[in-house]
C-alpha cells in the first residue's frame, strides 16, 4: 500500500531487566512502586520505544545516537524528555507526529489503571493534537521468555509522521 510521500511510519522496541531501585515508570507514569529496571536513564521502555519509532520514521537514526548510554549526562535522565527531543527533531526535519501506538509486553505489570495518564503524557510530549491518535495497550507472553519469567519488561511502538508541507 502506497502511503504517499507525505507520510512515514517508524517502529521502535525496547526491553530492560528488572534489577534496580523502584519505581517502574512507563510513559512517565509510575506503574509499580516495588520494582525498577536496570538502565542508564530512568529505564522507561515505553518512552524508549517511542523515541526509536519517531526517530526512525523521520530518518534521524536511533536513541543510541541521540542519547548514548556511555554518556554520563543521561544517567537517571527523564526518558519523557527524550520523547520530546525526538518529536522536536522530527519537526525540525519537516515532520510532525500524527499518531503513535504502543504495546507494553509484561507478565504482571498492570497497565489499565495507568493507561489514560500514559496516553496524556505521550500526546503532550509528542505534540499530538488529537489525544485519540495515541494508543497504549498491553499483552503478556503467557509465561514464555524473559518477560514470562518476570525477569524484565518490553515495549514496542509505531509512530506515524506526516510532512509539515
Amino acid at each position: 500500500m502506497y502511503l504517499g510521500s507525505d507520510v512515514r511510519v517508524g517502529w521502535g522496541y525496547d526491553a530492560h531487566r528488572f534489577a534496580a531501585e523502584p519505581p517502574l515508570r512507563l510513559a512517565g507514569v509510575v506503574v509499580d512502586e516495588t520494582r525498577g529496571v536496570h538502565a542508564t536513564s530512568d529505564g522507561d521502555v515505553v518512552a524508549h520505544a517511542v523515541v526509536d519509532a519517531v526517530l526512525g520514521a523521520a530518518g534521524l537514526g536511533d536513541i543510541g545516537e541521540h542519547f548514548p548510554s556511555d554518556d554520563p549526562a543521561w544517567e537517571g535522565a527523564d526518558s519523557m524528555q527524550m520523547v520530546r527531543h525526538a518529536a522536536m527533531a522530527a519537526h525540525e526535519a519537516g515532520w510532525y507526529v500524527a499518531g503513535c501506538d504502543v504495546t507494553v509486553v509484561a507478565e504482571s505489570v498492570r497497565i489499565a489503571p495507568h493507561r489514560k495518564a500514559m496516553i496524556v503524557n505521550l500526546a503532550d510530549r509528542l505534540g499530538v493534537i488529537e489525544i485519540e491518535s495515541v494508543s497504549v495497550k498491553a499483552t503478556s507472553t503467557d509465561g514464555l521468555g524473559f518477560v514470562g519469567r518476570e525477569e524484565g519488561i518490553a515495549a514496542v511502538a509505531v509512530a506515524v509522521l506526516r510532512s509539515l508541507d
